[in-house]
């Protein structure tokens, strides 16, 4: 098909390109998808991932591009037989031109492929994990293959014989045969004459008189079969018969034997022959899985070269060209690498995959506390896969055994097989409560799955409705409505992912939970709609496809353009799978013209290309392909706190605009649009993964922007790697901050210091330690204020460095500080064994990746510390009393007594406004100031009622050398601070009586690097 179109690509081709040329920002969309899954292929080269994960990318990369085949090849197959002449709407390349070039990419990506796996398969070897041939076998190992294929697999083969004379099999899509090129034996009676003329004439067969056989590989036998020997070695089952394929079929003679895989078109219209007046659905659907398997064949796959004779015989009968067959010596169906790493050494194991994780429980829950009576309180708003789904399962369980609801509603498109979600949504049915599932039957290579809940949710006695003849349901929406002595209540839930328990551990999406009134109203106007076939936009807050969400994109996109004409602050960002809905392109390139920074963060196609001069040079597409699926959608409108932010279940894809049902949803709760703002800043800050798109069409990797440690290694960013652990993180520190202020009490009534020693996880845990220290493990950059007789607040501050402060607070505040030459007294063993602390503790956080630079601060800071302290007290300070900063700026020198006192007034107007100007510059040292071993860090301008040290207490003229030169140092280190989100820790002291708090650092989140000011992003709104 491919290589008889080619004259007439050939012809056009001049025609073709002056075309292109009046679309220089387009892209087709079927290259753009190709170009993504060589994104996928390259992790498998990727030295930062472990070797056994790099396999599965080799994996993803077959799986994908077997459905890229099955649907969009099959799709334009489809097309290309149509008289009328269709072109696309964004490159106007005809069906034929798009599959030419698709094959043509594809004979490049298949030696890629090649390469690499057979690179892993060699280092696989390195740790004894080998994936043998027939001609790898031992003797020992071919006398047990024989014996466990004659057991476990020669009883379920089904062998046949094809030729010219009998009718031609059906191959199933995707499954694998062994076909054998065969000849027949000669009787042994023969003549040396006869047998020669036998062997001539076999040699010159042609096509139509050859015999070949035929093996289904079974489905009931293993594919991979593990052989005695050293290591983890193994053949895989396609493999293995080879070593008997004579004797299946002893009466012929093997000449060659292939390993091959057909791949069919499986885009079939599902609403096509429904126009009977009665018909069930599910029954039409389970009719149209049975055509869709024999459709035509687009792709052919062996693993060795088919000699010409079979080609001539095979290839007609399959209808398809030379062209579509691809060669490789990867195996045709990869999936068996998934379950590699459990027959492999666990200590082997551990080292050649990912660290296991399982998604936390969010922070924003309280595990032991009713989640709807928290969603009733406030919203929530949850990320997948870093936090779980385990919350909204058990909102519906409790929802199914309340008594005050009334009804549950939702929309289902892709269940998992074995699904907790469902079987709390059938308890509801069977507890009488009115449950009402849309399944989308037509949810693709999941029809089945859906047909069988379907039938199970009617049998519990749920309404199910199938949706639209026209359009697929692809919103994600839940909503329980409940009776309260108001009146009725409604609980939202909004994804931007499916209801599947499995994907939500691997793709990243949004889940909101909400009463929200309107949004309530919206949707139960929502499922009466859907229960009526009525397209409608009768909504207040939600945004509905196929009539709202591109008008509502497009007119915010035109605001952003008005406010860039007047000059004032705008910008656009998307987050998306995929991009290819012409209209929103060409608003984006209008955008764009009138100077509209956009930021598009686009995991797949691209449709549009950015860096386009007079069109796109104000686009920047970027991508991460990493170990989670970037899944979630979202938009934005505007710059910084000031932008609009929606959710959403559609890509901004003609196919989600135009064709399907859809939700869009505003974030309105600022606490809500922050924790979205800072997953946008995290990924954008990715140097490990990033990729950003160029003009030319390539991507091209961010590492180079990733931080040198003092050693001289490149230091990578992880965004993935990050907010998994920044989820584990803040689920910890939220259990310690519930156990009902256990923390603040045992330091109010007995707690001197805070040591380091393993956490407390529960009131006994805190109770059995109340005589002697309680442990606080402090994920986050920290400055202690603490105020006498009040609660002390230990608080992080965005964007500065980790604080490790001791406070001291004294009954008699002393009058006056120290002489600077006092700050000399301190005993030599003291200083020396502050150093050392501060070496151990900075070594270890270096070893747990803390950046290198923070060892040689850490041990200055904590002598410059220890100074000040001996100069207030006038006294030797014991080590486990000092101060240290283990972040990037000196440590601050806690507050002295009339810091403590000063700081207790309400701080004006005035202080504020220098608090906000102090986080922008250092203070000035004044004569006033007081002696203090290095500045605090000042409060950063987002957090102007937490004045900093510095502005509550005025220096002293005796400022040594030191606190200047720890200045200089600070400034410097100031410019490469970490950012890491906020958390808040109260610590009561006592009332009676001095108290000393410690907080040592346990636990610190990856280094992630300063990255907007290098590259023109998100907050930027301007170039």
């Amino acid at each position: 098909m491919v290589a008889k179109k080619q004259q007439t690509h050939d012809n056009d081709s001049s025609s073709h390109k002056k075309r292109l040329e009046r679309l220089p920002y387009m892209q087709n969309r079927e290259l753009s998808w190709l170009t993504f899954n060589k994104r996928v292929l390259d992790q498998g080269e990727d030295s930062n991932v472990p070797l056994l994960e790099r396999l599965t990318f080799v994996s993803i990369f077959s799986s994908n591009l077997q459905e890229f085949f099955m649907v969009r090849v099959g799709s334009l197959t489809d097309l290309s037989l149509i008289k009328k002449e269709i072109r696309d709407n964004k490159t106007l390349m005809t069906p034929e031109e798009q599959l030419n070039a698709i094959y043509q990419r594809c004979h490049e990506l298949y030696p890629e492929q090649e390469r690499i796996f057979l690179s892993i398969q060699d280092q696989l070897e390195e740790y004894g994990i080998r994936n043998l041939q027939v001609k790898d076998l031992s003797d020992e190992q071919r006398e047990f293959l024989h014996s466990y294929l004659d057991d476990h697999v020669v009883p379920y083969l089904s062998p046949q014989i094809i030729n010219a004379r009998h009718p031609f099999p059906h191959f199933e899509n995707g499954k694998l045969y062994i076909l054998l090129r065969l000849n027949e034996e000669l009787p042994k009676d023969l003549s040396e004459d006869e047998e020669a003329k036998a062997k001539k004439k076999a040699k010159n067969v042609g096509a139509e008189d050859v015999n070949f056989g035929l093996i289904p590989l079974p489905r009931q036998a293993k594919r991979l079969i593990l052989l005695p020997g050293e290591g983890t070695q193994f053949i895989l089952l396609e493999n293995a018969l080879k070593l008997i394929v004579d004797e299946v079929l002893s009466m012929y003679s093997t000449k060659r034997a292939s390993v091959i895989c057909v791949t069919r078109n499986a885009d079939i219209d599902p609403n096509a022959d429904i126009d009977e007046i009665d018909y069930d659905y599910r029954e039409h659907m389970k009719r149209i899985l049975k055509k869709r398997a024999r459709l035509t064949p687009v792709r052919l796959e062996t693993d060795t070269a088919l000699s010409a004779v079979t080609k001539e015989f095979l290839l007609p009968r399959l209808n398809i060209d030379a062209d579509q067959v691809f060669v490789t010596n990867v195996p045709l169906d990869m999936s068996y690498a998934w379950g590699l790493p459990d027959l492999v050494d666990p200590e082997i194991a551990a080292k050649l995959t990912n660290k296991p994780f399982t998604p936390a429980w969010p922070a924003c829950i309280d595990q032991n506390r009713s989640v709807m009576q928290q969603v009733i309180e406030h919203d929530k708003l949850v990320s997948y896969p870093y936090q779980s789904m385990d919350p909204f399962i058990n909102l519906l369980r409790e929802a199914a055994a309340d008594p005050a609801v009334l009804s549950i509603k939702i929309t289902l498109y892709r269940l998992a097989s074995q699904s907790h979600l469902a079987e709390a949504l059938l308890a509801a049915a069977e507890n009488g409560k009115e449950v009402t599932a849309l399944f989308e039957l037509r949810a693709r290579f999941d029809e089945s799955n859906n047909i069988e809940w379907s039938q199970r949710f009617e049998q519990a006695g749920a309404h199910v409705i199938y949706g639209f003849r026209d359009y697929k349901v692809h919103s994600k929406i839940c909503v329980i409505t409940r009776t309260t002595d108001n009146g009725l209540q409604r609980i939202t839930q909004l994804g931007t992912g499916n209801y599947n328990e499995k994907t939500s551990k691997l793709y990243t999406d949004f889940s909101f939970m909400t009463t929200d009134p309107n949004i309530g109203k919206d949707a139960a106007e929502f499922f009466k709609n859907m229960s009526l076939e009525n397209i409608s936009t009768n909504y207040t807050t939600l945004s509905v496809a196929p009539l709202q969400i591109k008008p509502m994109i497009l007119e915010k996109i035109d605001e952003q353009i008005r406010r860039a004409k007047e000059g004032l602050p705008n910008g656009l960002v998307f987050k998306t799978n995929s991009i290819t809905d012409k209209d929103t392109i060409d608003k984006i390139v209008e955008a764009s013209q009138a100077g509209v920074h956009t930021t598009l963060f686009v995991r797949g196609i691209s449709c549009i290309v950015p860096g386009i001069k007079g069109y796109t040079e104000n686009v920047e597409v970027v991508s991460i392909v990493g170990r989670l699926l970037e899944h979630s959608r979202i938009y934005g409108f505007g710059v910084a706190e000031d932008m609009e932010i929606y959710l959403s279940s559609a890509d901004l894809m003609t196919r989600n605009m135009d064709k399907r049902v859809e939700i869009a949803w505003p974030i309105l709760n600022p606490a809500l649009k922050e924790i979205v703002l800072d997953y946008l800043d995290v990924s954008l800050s990715d140097t490990a993964k990033l990729r950003m798109l160029e003009s030319n069409l390539e991507y091209t990797p961010l590492e180079y922007f990733a931080e040198e440690t003092s050693d001289g290694r490149i230091e990578s960013f992880d965004s993935q790697a990050f907010l998994i652990h920044k989820a584990e993180v803040d689920f910890e520190d939220s259990v310690v901050n519930r156990e009902e202020g256990a923390i603040a009490r045992a330091a109010r009534s007995h707690i001197n210091h805070i040591i380091e020693e393993p956490r407390a996880t529960s009131r006994e845990d805190v109770d059995g330690n109340l005589q002697s220290s309680i442990d606080l493990e402090v994920p986050y950059p920290l400055e202690v204020n603490l105020t006498e007789g009040e609660p002390g607040v230990v608080t992080s501050k965005n964007a500065q460095a980790i604080d490790i402060e001791t406070i001291s607070h004294d009954e008699e505040p002393q009058e006056t500080a120290a002489p600077v030459a006092e700050q000399q007294a301190l005993p030599e063993s003291d200083r020396a064994a502050i150093a050392e602390k501060a070496t151990r503790i900075t070594s270890r956080l270096q070893s747990e990746g803390t950046a290198a630079s923070t060892v040689p601060t850490a041990a200055s800071a904590a002598m410059a510390a220890a100074s000040a302290a001996a100069a207030r007290t006038q006294a030797p300070v014991a080590p486990e009393e000092v101060s240290l900063n283990l972040g990037r700026t000196p440590a601050s020198v806690a507050s002295s007594p009339e810091t403590v006192l000063a700081s207790e007034q309400p701080a004006s107007a005035s202080t504020t406004a220098q608090s906000t100007e102090a986080s922008e510059q250092p203070a000035p040292s004044s004569p006033e100031s007081t002696v203090t071993g290095t500045p605090a860090v000042a409060a950063p301008a987002e957090a102007p009622e937490a004045v900093s040290q510095q502005e509550s207490a005025p220096q002293q003229p005796e400022a040594s050398a030191a606190s200047d030169a720890n200045t200089a140092e600070a400034k410097e280190s100031n410019e490469n601070a970490t950012v890491i989100p906020p958390a808040e820790v109260e610590i009561l002291p006592r009332d009676s009586e001095p108290a000393t708090v410690e907080i040592q650092l346990v636990e610190q989140f990856p280094k992630k690097p300063n990255f907007w000011k290098r590259l023109k992003f998100l907050f930027t709104g301007h170039f």
